[in-house]
């Protein structure tokens, strides 16, 4: 049916995964604090190609981590991703990042949370059912006492990814669960990448730009002396 590759480049890891008929067939990620993605994204690619046996010829489509996240770690994935599917004629697919991060938990019977960390107390993020249906659209979000009430009043909620972390003394009630165990990895977009691929949801080459969110912030240029 379709041997999808899977690029994740929205946050601090550096993410490749292959996989058939939505299948894991293997996956490497690579953290660094440095989001060192342009040295790495390709050299992981090769590693995964030789470790699977695989041919870039072989590959039906390419699914790419849309964001929101870093905007440079977007830019790196979204320019090698458009390169592989120009180069190789195949489709493009786009995948959210919270999305993604949230398949771990879906279809355990509770509302799911997944959070990147954004600027002191502010996170992105979404909510969505046990079944991956979207409750609250992805934003940027402030974090207090009164985040998510009106969801945790109702049932548990469970809040994964990079953001959680910093989240848990504000987020006090007994229906929020946290689970700092689900780490990002490409290997969250695969079920969603197939039933993208079946549905032939792709996107247009051209005119296809990554999920940022918010502008670009550049920060202050190091003196060098």
């Amino acid at each position: 049916m379709g041997l999808i590759l899977c690029l994740e480049t929205a946050t601090k890891v550096c993410s490749v995964s292959l996989a058939k008929d939505g299948e894991v067939i293997d996956t490497i990620d690579h953290f660094s604090e440095n989001y060192s993605h342009a040295e790495r994204l390709n050299g992981l690619l090769l590693d995964l190609l030789k470790q699977t046996n695989t041919s870039l010829k072989d590959l039906d489509a390419v699914a790419i981590s849309e964001g929101p996240g870093s905007y440079t770690g977007l830019r790196i994935g979204t320019s090698t991703a458009k390169g592989l599917c120009y180069a190789l004629d195949i489709p493009l697919i786009a995948i959210n990042s919270l999305k993604a991060l949230s398949s771990e938990k879906r279809g355990q019977g509770m509302l799911i949370c997944p959070m990147f960390d954004a600027r002191r107390m502010e996170v992105y993020s979404a909510i969505f059912d046990a079944d991956m249906n979207e409750l609250e659209a992805t934003r940027a979000v402030v974090i207090d006492e009164i985040s998510y009430q009106n969801f945790l009043t109702e049932q548990l909620v469970c809040f994964v990814g990079p953001g959680a972390e910093k989240c848990q003394e504000a987020i006090q009630h007994k229906n929020a669960i946290f689970d700092l165990s689900v780490k990002v990895s490409a290997k969250g977009m695969v079920h969603f990448a197939h039933e993208k691929f079946v549905q032939q949801d792709f996107v247009d080459l051209a005119y296809f730009e990554p999920f940022y969110l918010k502008d670009f912030i550049a920060g202050t240029p190091k003196k060098i002396f």
